[in-house]
C-alpha cells in the first residue's frame, strides 16, 4: 500500500529526518523509520544535539567516562556527537549500499564559530571526517563566502559534503561551482569521483517567515496578497539554477568521469505560520534528483496528509520570477532579507554551539 512518503520517494525526492539522539538509536526508532516512513537519510545541526542531550539518561555513561578521562568539553562534544553520527551511519548503510551512495546519508556539522574562517573550517572538516570514519558520512560547512573555498579543498580531498544556510540564487551558484571546482581537483589528486558526493541545503520556510514580516509591514492589499510565496517561489527558482548549472560543458566532463551532480536538498521545512499547511514545503516543492530534511513532526505530517501531486516545481519558474519581481516592486528589498537569513543562520547555530557546550560542561562538572 502506497502512502504519500513512498509516493514522494516515487518522484525522485530523497527523505532525511532531520534529527538524531541517542534514544533514537538505541530504541530501533531509525530503523523502524526507515522501514515504515521512507527515511533515507539523517541530517543534524547543534540545536538538534543541544536538545537530544537534555533528554533522558543516554548520554549519562559516555559523559562519566568522558569527565573521568578529564577530557576538554570541546573534544567531548566531538566524542557526544560522533559516537551518534557513527551508530546512525551504521542503520543507514544498508540504505548507502543499495543507492550505490546516493542515500543513507548522514550530516554532521562543523563548529559553527568557523563559519567566517576558511582554514579552520577545512581543518575541522578533515578532522570530523577522520573521527566518524563511515563511507555515508558527510561534513556540513555553511555556505558563507569564508565557507565556499573550504567546500572546494573538502571535496577537493574527497569529503562529501553537505553545504548548509543557502538562502541566495546567487550563493547557491557559488556552491555549485565550488563543488564542480573541488571535484576537478579531486580528479587531478587521482580520486574516484563516483565516491564523493554533495547536497547543498537551500532553505526554506525562514524566507517566509521575514518576507511575510516585511509584507505585513507594508501592509497593503497587494503586499498582503503576496504572503506565503517567497520560499517556495525561490526554491523553486533554485531547482532551475540547478538544471542550468548541470548541463555546462565542464560538469558534463566531470560526470563522464563519474562525478555525482549535486543535489539540492530543501531545509528548514518545517511550516512556522500556523496559518499555512504543515505540509507546504514537502507538497509544493516536488522535483527529481532532490532531498528533503523534514523534523519528524514534519515527516508525520506528510505521512498522515501530505498531498503528492507530481512534479510541483518544474514548469512554474515563470510564475516564482514573477512573484518574486512583485515581492521586491511591493517594498521588500530581497536581498537584504538573504544577508539577514545567512547572518541569523550562522548567530543561531553559534548561539546553540555554546549551549551545547554549556550542557556538556555541565554535565562533565556532575559526572567528575
Amino acid at each position: 500500500m502506497t502512502n504519500p512518503l513512498s509516493e514522494l520517494s516515487g518522484q525522485g525526492v530523497a527523505v532525511w529526518l532531520d534529527d538524531i539522539s541517542r534514544d533514537r538509536l538505541r530504541t530501533g526508532n531509525l530503523q523502524d523509520l526507515i522501514e515504515t516512513r521512507s527515511v533515507v537519510g539523517v541530517t543534524s545541526n547543534p540545536t538538534i544535539f543541544e536538545k537530544a542531550l537534555g533528554e533522558g539518561d543516554a548520554y549519562d555513561a559516555q559523559l562519566h567516562d568522558l569527565a573521568a578521562r578529564g577530557v576538554s568539553v570541546d573534544e567531548a562534544v566531538r566524542a557526544l556527537t560522533g559516537y551518534d553520527i557513527r551508530w546512525a551511519a551504521d542503520v543507514l548503510r544498508p540504505v548507502h549500499e543499495r543507492t550505490e551512495g546516493t542515500d543513507g546519508r548522514v550530516s554532521l556539522e562543523v563548529d559553527p564559530r568557523l563559519a567566517r574562517d576558511t582554514e579552520r573550517t577545512v581543518a575541522e572538516a578533515r578532522a570530523l571526517w577522520w573521527l566518524v570514519d563511515r563511507p555515508n558520512l558527510m561534513i556540513k560547512i555553511p555556505a558563507t563566502q569564508e565557507g565556499l573555498p573550504a567546500i572546494t579543498r573538502a571535496v577537493a580531498e574527497g569529503i562529501s559534503v553537505n553545504v548548509t544556510l543557502i538562502f541566495s540564487l546567487e550563493r547557491y551558484r557559488a556552491v555549485m561551482q565550488a563543488y564542480q571546482d573541488g571535484l576537478a581537483r579531486a580528479r587531478e589528486n587521482g580520486l574516484d569521483l563516483t565516491k564523493i558526493h554533495s547536497v547543498a541545503s537551500f532553505f526554506v520556510s525562514r524566507v517566509d517567515a521575514e518576507v511575510d514580516k516585511r509584507l505585513d509591514a507594508i501592509g497593503t492589499p497587494e503586499a498582503k496578497d503576496l504572503l506565503g510565496r517567497a520560499a517556495i517561489a525561490n526554491a523553486r527558482l533554485a531547482y532551475q539554477a540547478y538544471e542550468e548549472f548541470f548541463a555546462n560543458g565542464a560538469w558534463k566532463e566531470l560526470e563522464a568521469a563519474g562525478a555525482r551532480r549535486q543535489r539540492p536538498l530543501w531545509a528548514s521545512t518545517g511550516v512556522k505560520d500556523p496559518a499555512y499547511t504543515d505540509t507546504r514545503y514537502v507538497d509544493d516543492l516536488v522535483a527529481p534528483d532532490t532531498v528533503n530534511t523534514m523534523p519528524e513532526a514534519t515527516l508525520e505530517a506528510v505521512a498522515d496528509h501530505g498531498r503528492i501531486t507530481g512534479d510541483t516545481v518544474r514548469g512554474g519558474y515563470d510564475a516564482a520570477r514573477a512573484d518574486m519581481d512583485a515581492i521586491e516592486a511591493a517594498g521588500v528589498d530581497f536581498a537584504d532579507v538573504l544577508r539577514l537569513l545567512e547572518d541569523e543562520g550562522v548567530a543561531k547555530f553559534e548561539k546553540s554551539w555554546e549551549q551545547l557546550l554549556d550542557r556538556v560542561r555541565s554535565a562533565l562538572g556532575g559526572s567528575a
